[in-house]
């Protein structure tokens, strides 16, 4: 699978806050593995981007 064009189109949240999430999330997968990763051999800021849009991992931004 590839990125979901169609989901970041609709989105409507702050872009960088939703990159600095991608990011944060792509160095979890990173450090720990992610059986989703390994199943569908697709890269990792791919696997982060569509965990985050399909709500399958939630962030939020502390002050």
């Amino acid at each position: 699978m590839s990125i979901p064009i169609n989901k970041l189109e609709d989105i409507d949240c702050n872009v960088y806050e939703l990159t600095c999430a991608t990011i944060r999330r792509a160095f979890q997968i990173t450090m720990t593995g992610d059986e989703e990763l390994e199943a569908d051999e697709v890269k990792v800021v791919s696997t982060a981007i569509r965990q985050i849009l399909d709500g399958k991992v939630e962030y939020q931004i502390e002050q």
